[in-house]
Order: structure tokens, then C-alpha cells, then sequence
């Protein structure tokens, strides 16, 4: 992963000389960065008085050690999204029109799954508890994360998950396409995109060996380092990046865990959410400061 990393920055890096600021933004600075130089880069809050203020960190080592449960959403939850139900003519009519066949009810739960993952992703909140600068990088990492826990979690359902799987994935692919062109790509497009498939699947074999009973100890946070937090390959330094891989490591095992938990109906449907940092974030703050 990391050569294909290292090309596809040094290409966006020209797209950024050439007069991309977006891109220049989200990739000079970054291609050459290891996570220790990024989070001493952060931007600190300001006070009253102009002046850079210190805001209360939460301690990782304290985050993602509660029991897994279920992710699904309550049944009165306003962030339920419901199949529309239609009567008499308009019924026949949408049935006719194969609005209720698999294929169709699949694709629109897919939708709904995809939406979970990037409300997860694109907020702020994950890239403060872990430490992390919000690059396309750093984004596109936390996508295929999360797009690899909900695959995984479908292919448990057999034949029916595999299929739903599918569509996640065209849906995912066409989202990323969009970001890529977003970012000022566009220019040798389709090669990107294969480069970006690469990264894809090679993440997705890493995890699924990283999860296997014969697996080393500490295989996931290293994983998870080198697909997430380093640009340059560099091992996990002992400091607050080990901190923070380690902090990763046990918020995916647990999600994995949610999700095995959750029912059949909620995952299909897209009825589920992932465990709010923001809220746990507030919590772990308050207790730190009482």
C-alpha cells in the first residue's frame, strides 16, 4: 500500500504545483509527514486573550473498553429511515415498476449503509479522538475501515449479505470517484482509481488476517498504523501515536462485535449506527474534569 500511497501524493503534489490549492491543501503537507509531526501540527482552540489554549485531551487508554452492543436504532429513533408503504393503486404500480423486488430493496439499503458509513467518517469528532489530520489520506482510509467492518459483518449472512456487499461496494467506489475528481483529479482518472482499488483490497486482506485466531498480539494497531496513521512506513512510535493505534485497534474490534450483534432487519435496512464518538468523547472530558 505504502508505494501506491507515495505515487499518488507525488502525482497530486504536481496536480497542487500547477495551481490546485485544494489539492495542495490536502496532499503537499501531507505526503512527507509522520503521524508525530501531524498531531504537534493540530490547530490549537484560542482563548479570550488571542492566545493558544491548551483543550483537555481525552485519555485513549480509557476509550473502547465497554461491552459491545447492538447497533441497531430503536424503533422510535428519529434516524430511522423506513421503506415507504404504499396502498391500492399505487402499491400495484410500484411493484409493478419492481420497486419492491430484491434487487431494488437492496440497493436502497445499501444507500442507507453507505450514508452510515460517511457520517462516521466525515465528521470531525474521529479525527480529533485519534489524533488525526483530515486529509483525503486520512478520509480514505477511515472509508475503507469502515466499508470492511460492514462487508464483513454482511458476508456472515451468506449468499443474501455477499450480494448486498456488492452494491455497497459500486456505491462506495462511485462516492470515492466523486472525491477523487473533488480533489482536483483530473487528469489519468482511471489510473487513480485502480491505484485506489489496490489500496482497497490490500486493506481489506490486511484486516481479515490481523482478525485470524493464529494472528500476532498486536497485529491490528500495526495494521491500522501503517494503513491510517504513518505516510512514510514508519514503525509505531511510543507516544501518543501508539496511543492512538492502540485506542483505533480496540474501537474496531468492538464495532466488529456491535455488529455481529445487530439483527439481520437493521443491517439490510440501514437502521443502525455506529458508536458516536462525539458523545463518548464529551463523557470521557467530563470525567477527566470532575
Amino acid at each position: 500500500m505504502l508505494p501506491r500511497w507515495s505515487r499518488a501524493t507525488t502525482y497530486l503534489y504536481k496536480v497542487a504545483q500547477q495551481g490546485n490549492t485544494t489539492i495542495g491543501r490536502h496532499f503537499s503537507a501531507s505526503s512527507c509527514r509522520i503521524y508525530s509531526n501531524v498531531a504537534a501540527a493540530a490547530e490549537l482552540p484560542v482563548d479570550s486573550a488571542g492566545k493558544a489554549a491548551n483543550p483537555p485531551e481525552v485519555n485513549l487508554n480509557k476509550m473502547f473498553w465497554s461491552k459491545p452492543c447492538s447497533l441497531a436504532l430503536a424503533p422510535d429513533s428519529p434516524l430511522r429511515i423506513e421503506e415507504p408503504k404504499y396502498e391500492g393503486i399505487k402499491y400495484i404500480i410500484f411493484k409493478l415498476l419492481l420497486f419492491y423486488s430484491k434487487q431494488s430493496t437492496f440497493i436502497r439499503g445499501a444507500n442507507v449503509v453507505y450514508r452510515r458509513i460517511t457520517s462516521q467518517v466525515d465528521k470531525t469528532t474521529i479525527y480529533n479522538v485519534f489524533r488525526l489530520e483530515k486529509t483525503f489520506k486520512t478520509t480514505f482510509s477511515l472509508l475503507v475501515l469502515h466499508m470492511w467492518l460492514c462487508l464483513r459483518r454482511f458476508k456472515q449472512e451468506g449468499k443474501d449479505g455477499v450480494e448486498f456487499g456488492q452494491y455497497l461496494y459500486e456505491i462506495y467506489n462511485h462516492d470515492v470517484e466523486l472525491r477523487v475528481s473533488k480533489a482536483g483529479v483530473n487528469l489519468l482518472l482511471s489510473k487513480w482509481m485502480k491505484d485506489l482499488e489496490k489500496i482497497f483490497y490490500g486493506n481489506i486482506v490486511a484486516y481479515d488476517s490481523a482478525l485470524l485466531p493464529q494472528a500476532k498480539q498486536h497485529e491490528l494497531e500495526n495494521v491500522l498504523w501503517r494503513n491510517v496513521f504513518s505516510d512514510d512506513g514508519s514503525s509505531i512510535p511510543n507516544d501518543v501515536g501508539l496511543r492512538a493505534a492502540q485506542a483505533m485497534s480496540r474501537y474496531v474490534r468492538r464495532e466488529s462485535n456491535c455488529l455481529s450483534l445487530t439483527d439481520k432487519e437493521a443491517l439490510f435496512s440501514g437502521n443502525f449506527m455506529f458508536t458516536s464518538l462525539n458523545s463518548l468523547n464529551k463523557s470521557l472530558k467530563k470525567e477527566q474534569q470532575n
